[in-house]
């Protein structure tokens, strides 16, 4: 090993009395891409703030290069080297590329902007990454990718030694994915070191030359990540043993597909432009999932069913009678209950309290004049964070403190009290670490045990063959086919979406 570029050592931090960081450590070395691993909770973001100066440290130092440092903020942390891309790039889409790689930094004469000279100093920084870009486009008009690209290439004009990419694969493509990797791999050969933060472990293992552990504030190890297997992650993460999962998977692929009763079903459904028709049964006490790759309209299904997007064909029944869903209103009415995979903009709303976030589903079916009381809010919040384990300092504490596994439970919980008799769950998983995952996978299994239908949609296919009895392939829009029993298995689901009519 090369001699560290960056140690921090017995960090802690705390907040009202809670301990986000507990002496915990990292260490980050010259020409190496390094991963931080750990359950939501377990301090990632924390440490990541402390090293950027956005959060001061309440003990431990900080050294890089053997030199101590102490940022007061994110400006004093970029002129020691240090700069973050954030999974929610923080640029400016109005303004043009050039202007937001050299944003606070653009070169000025007699108080005038030197336009020329910020475009040179654009377009060297994204030649640093092999791009050829028009530096006077709006940065609106860039594909998300691309903007990860400018957020990188304004860390590089700063010179910067040590690079933080936080959930930077979130929003895009495989493709894109594969771009931005090789991006890296330029970066560490030029000497760069890089913190890559990220919920996903292939992607972990494709990258990494070493990755670190934290679980609930405190530092586990550090592991060359081509020694470390991946259950062994797994465990150093979650500080238990992988059985739980496991089981869960081995119970749901060796069971057979029930007769049950029909609860809901679509023939013929679809939406010009939106989603081709077809058909769809879901019976009681059944978890059905939908299956494909990004784009096959797997969110535009789930949303004809909810009356999000109003079906222009075909018809709907529950319990064998026609019913109209064509608005979320009626698909409420009719016991339907669905929960969006965009929590951030379409679920939680962060400045309300645990209770508040829970009890908003429930009182809007009840109206203004029929308000809830103090108490009975009070009853339902403890009731549902008792029965999901939602990690929380109390009811009411704002949502947005709580990590995203713990916000994703909330959202369950607002659903879960209207006592739907289907719930639609898109991508309940996605951005939250494993340990929360094998929790809502479990969750799943209640609910159907209780007589819940489910409707699952997830992009990770083993995940989908862990919960789902029966899978709806889609691929284009359109459905492919369908999988039941023990013929749900993710070599099946891939041969379908890839041979479909070859």
């Amino acid at each position: 090993m090369s001699v560290p570029l960056l140690k921090m050592q017995s960090i802690s931090k705390a907040f009202g009395g809670v301990k986000a960081l507990d002496n915990a450590e990292l260490t980050l070395r010259a020409g190496e891409i390094h991963a931080l691993m750990g359950e939501n909770g377990a301090g990632k973001s924390t440490l990541i703030k402390v090293l950027t100066g956005v959060y001061t440290p309440d003990s431990g130092t900080i050294e890089l290069f053997g030199k101590r440092i102490s940022a007061n903020s994110p400006r004093e942390a970029e002129a020691c080297g240090i700069s973050t891309v954030y999974q929610e790039i923080n640029l400016v889409p109005t303004l043009s590329i050039a202007d937001n790689i050299l944003l606070g930094r653009q070169p000025t004469r007699f108080g005038f902007l030197r336009k020329q000279a910020m475009h040179r100093r654009a377009e060297q920084a994204l030649g640093r990454l092999g791009l050829h870009l028009d530096v006077t486009r709006p940065l609106a008009s860039c594909s998300m990718a691309i903007q990860q690209m400018v957020a990188i290439a304004r860390a590089l004009d700063i010179q910067a030694k040590l690079l933080i990419l936080d959930e930077p694969t979130s929003s895009l493509d495989e493709q894109e994915v594969e771009f931005l990797f090789g991006i890296l791999r330029q970066l560490k050969e030029q000497g760069m070191a890089l913190l890559f933060v990220t919920h996903f472990l292939d992607q972990v293992y494709a990258v990494s030359d070493f990755i670190s552990v934290l679980r609930n504030g405190k530092f586990v190890g550090e592991y060359r990540a081509s020694e470390l297997p991946r259950i062994q992650l797994i465990s150093a993460m979650l500080g238990r043993n992988f059985e739980e999962m496991q089981h869960l998977r081995e119970e749901t692929a060796s069971s057979e597909t029930e007769k049950k009763e029909r609860f809901l079903s679509a023939k013929g459904v679809g939406r010009v432009g939106v989603m081709k028709p077809l058909d769809l049964d879901i019976a009681r006490g059944e978890v059905l999932g939908l299956a494909g790759l990004l784009g096959s309209g797997r969110t535009e299904t789930a949303k004809m069913i909810f009356g999000v997007y109003p079906p222009s064909s075909g018809e709907m029944m529950i319990e064998g009678k026609k019913v109209d869903l064509s608005s979320p209103r009626k698909a409420i009415d009719q016991g339907l209950a669905f929960c969006s995979e965009d929590r951030k903009t379409e679920g939680i709303v962060p400045h309300l309290s645990v209770r508040e976030n829970l009890i908003l589903a429930i009182q809007a079916s009840r109206g203004v004049l029929n308000l809830l009381s103090r108490k009975e809010q009070e009853s339902l919040a403890e009731n549902y964070i008792r029965a999901l384990n939602i990690k929380t300092a109390s009811a009411e504490t704002p949502i947005m403190h709580l990590s995203g596994g713990n916000q994703q439970k909330v959202l369950l919980a607002r659903w879960l009290a209207m006592q739907p008799r289907l719930i639609i769950l898109d991508e309940p998983t996605r951005g939250i670490d494993v340990g929360a995952k094998a929790e809502i996978e479990k969750l799943v299994h209640s609910l159907r045990a209780k007589g819940m239908s489910v409707l699952f949609i997830s992009s990770d296919i083993e995940e989908v063959v862990r919960t789902c009895q029966r899978v709806v392939v889609l691929r284009d829009r359109n459905k492919i086919g369908e999988l039941s029993g023990k013929d749900v298995q993710a070599n099946n689901i891939m041969n379908m979406i890839a041979h479909h009519d070859e």
